[in-house]
């Protein structure tokens, strides 16, 4: 199990380039998965979206790392989200001391990026176009030079959200993923990635303009 910042305390049970493509390291998954209600409460399948989201297997997924409610004492106000690279964990913080958590995958090293900026646009069922530099390190990406459609299949997931400072688009995204198993490592291309049912939780009680911090990573 990774460290508990003593910032924060569970309270209940489970409840960033363009490019976002992951090379893929598992997090240490523990022996046996979560097999209680409110996993397949929060996690099961999603119907009555344009490509329906498949349940998430709780065996590729470590629980560290599902949705729940903490108790939250930073100084940022609610209605912000608060993303911390070393502890893998975004916080959606609430009035009253309280915040949602979300497990995460951040950006591997050379990729990773801090600081503050401001959601200017939402998508659902995104296009992922791989920048050119992107393109240059793996050259097969080539063939979606003009966009990938939304999918199952797309990096982005089921939906995106774009991070600017001023009118300058960083490049850098909050979105979806179906790989659960990466969560809680740095795998992506910057980019902040979380399990599909919990980007889609997100993007629902986020509104356009909202503040966005993300740590600085520790350098080891």
């Amino acid at each position: 199990m990774s460290k508990i910042s003593r910032r924060f305390l569970v309270l209940g049970t489970p409840a960033l380039l363009a490019g976002c493509v992951s090379e893929r390291r598992l997090a240490s998954l523990p022996a046996l998965p979560v097999h209680d209600e409110s996993f397949y409460l929060t996690y099961g399948e999603i119907r009555g979206e344009r490509f329906p989201v498949p349940a998430v297997d709780p065996y590729d997924v470590n629980p560290e790392y599902l949705r729940r409610q903490v108790v939250y004492d930073g100084p940022e106000s609610a209605g912000s989200i608060v993303i911390d690279p070393n502890e893998r964990y975004l916080y959606l913080v609430q009035p009253g001391g309280k915040a949602m958590r979300y497990g995460v995958g951040v950006g591997r090293e050379g990729f990773a990026w801090s600081g503050a900026a401001t959601i200017r646009r939402k998508s659902e069922w995104p296009t992922w176009t791989p920048p050119g530099s992107m393109i240059q390190r793996q050259p097969e990406l080539a063939e979606y030079a003009g966009g990938m459609p939304g999918g199952l299949e797309n990096p982005l997931g089921a939906r995106a959200m774009y991070l600017y400072q001023g009118d300058r688009d960083t490049l850098y995204r909050i979105h979806g993923t179906n790989e659960p198993g990466s969560i809680g490592s740095a795998v992506s291309s910057g980019c902040i990635r979380l399990i599909n049912q919990d980007i889609i939780d997100l993007y629902r009680r986020v509104p356009i303009g909202t503040r966005v911090v993300v740590r600085p990573a520790e350098i080891s």
